[in-house]
């Protein structure tokens, strides 16, 4: 299944320019940024100003993945998981 990329103007430190992900980055930018108590734009700006490189939808995809990696920090198993003989080395971290 195929998840459709949205692409959504935001105003960012002043300057209109449009922003392309998939819908579901969309939802966890949004559920950031209220959780926050921030705006959409303002958490995006601030995504903005801390990327080092890439384009801005790449460092906003990377931006909600560790937040919710982040979250999850203290579900993830004691443990490594074994897959096929192999341990993922994410789990390692």
């Amino acid at each position: 299944m195929k998840s459709p990329v949205v692409k959504r103007s935001i105003v960012i430190a002043g300057h209109k320019t449009s922003v392309s992900l998939e819908d579901a980055f969309w939802r966890g930018l949004k559920d950031i940024a209220n959780s926050r108590e921030l705006t959409l734009s303002d958490l995006v700006a601030s995504i903005d100003t801390d990327r080092r490189h890439g384009n801005l939808s790449s460092a906003i995809r990377l931006f909600v993945l560790d937040h919710f990696r982040a979250q999850m920090g203290d579900q993830l198993p004691s443990r490594p998981i074994a897959h096929e003989g192999h341990v993922s080395p994410s789990i390692l971290r």
